[in-house]
């Protein structure tokens, strides 16, 4: 067509995010029913039964547009975190956080470190910003080279991304690898910890990224509803960031970016401890049980700190799970060919996964 001459070559040449199957695509592919998904890390046991009731009562005011400085969720969060409020910038996701990273810092020629393989969403965004995305494997342990990254650091990096706990791996670093790492970055240059799965960890020595944004301004943290927080379906996230830096992700951001209803769910889901203390049990109950499950079937399991594993499955299982309704995430877009990304579910829907495994292992209908 015509105006295809006018697109922009780096934005011709992306590979667009492909999100994990529907259970819907799956049952209407296959014609089967009572499927389950465990592919797009989604809390299983849904979200906080205050943020649906909170939801459900501002419906009735959806005609007028949200409150665009997320006043009462800004007032809660920066006291539960004991930052400043304008230190906290809303988006829709982590996601929108990263767009905005690059809206602000990004120009055509700048690099971006970030490890791989880590979460989807990354070269996206660098490459539709036009920047080049420095791409530093994982070791041998599927963690981050911090050792590596600090190395692949050029006059022309502009940002560098860890993901920690890292997705799809489910893997962390430890404090004092992380603190020796941001110590030796330039100033210049900014630092954005993506802390999806933040609330999940269990290890003891999580680095403290917001003790690094009040000792280092080019440091930022990223987090978010759509996890632990089970409001996936509203996109909320946020960013804790020096004054200064927030303030010019602010100037870049859209106005009404966060919908109402995303606004009083994440609040109300925010002061429901009940259930984010179930949610973490229920996940770690579960992790212990697929690790040893999958270990007693000879199947490799990396260790996570977040609300999933890997596994390696080896070829053909995972297409050989979705027929015994069974919904896991390839990694083979990764370059992880034998490799899964599991969602821990609902001990019901654990155990499910499992005995399809047993099965095709077994070679039974």
């Amino acid at each position: 067509m015509a105006f295809e001459r006018w697109i922009r070559p780096h934005i011709a040449a992306l590979e667009p995010y492909q999100p994990g199957k529907p259970i819907e695509a799956l049952e209407r592919e296959l014609g089967i029913r009572n499927s389950i998904k465990l592919a797009s890390n989604e809390n299983p046991l849904g979200p906080s039964p205050k943020a649906i009731e909170a939801m459900r009562g501002e419906t009735r005011n959806v005609h007028r547009y949200p409150d665009g400085s997320s006043y009462a969720l800004r007032a809660a969060l920066s006291s539960r975190l004991s930052v400043k409020p304008e230190q906290l910038v809303f988006g829709t996701g982590s996601d929108e956080i990263l767009e905005l990273l690059a809206k602000v810092l990004l120009s055509e020629g700048d690099e971006v470190v970030f490890a791989w393989p880590s979460f989807a969403m990354y070269p996206i965004v660098v490459q539709g910003s036009g920047a080049t995305g420095v791409r530093v494997p994982l070791d041998a342990a599927f963690t981050h080279d911090l050792e590596a990254m600090a190395a692949a650091v050029t006059p022309r990096t502009r940002l560098v991304l860890v993901c920690n706990p890292n997705n799809p791996t489910g893997t962390s670093v430890g404090a004092e690898a992380f603190d020796r790492f941001v110590a030796g970055l330039r100033e210049d240059v900014v630092l954005a910890v993506d802390e999806a799965y933040f609330e999940y960890t269990r290890r003891p020595d999580f680095p403290d990224s917001l003790g690094w944004i009040a000792r280092r301004p080019g440091t930022l943290a990223m987090r978010t509803f759509s996890k632990i927080y089970g409001l996936a379906g509203q996109r909320i996230g946020y960013a804790i960031a020096d004054p200064v830096l927030a303030s010019f992700l602010e100037r870049a951001r859209h106005p009404f970016n966060v919908n109402r209803l995303a606004e009083v769910g994440a609040l109300a889901a925010l002061d429901d401890a009940p259930h984010v203390e179930a949610s973490r049990r229920v996940n770690a109950e579960g992790i212990d049980y697929l690790t040893g499950e999958l270990t007693a079937l000879g199947i490799p399991v990396c260790p996570t700190d977040a609300n999933f594993l890997m596994a390696e499955l080896g070829p053909g299982v995972y297409e050989a799970l979705l027929r015994e309704g069974v919904i896991v995430r390839p990694l083979s877009g990764f370059g992880l060919d034998d490799q899964v990304r599991i969602t821990i579910g609902l001990p019901e829907e654990n155990e499910r996964l499992i005995a399809a495994l047993r099965r095709l292992r077994e070679g039974s209908p």
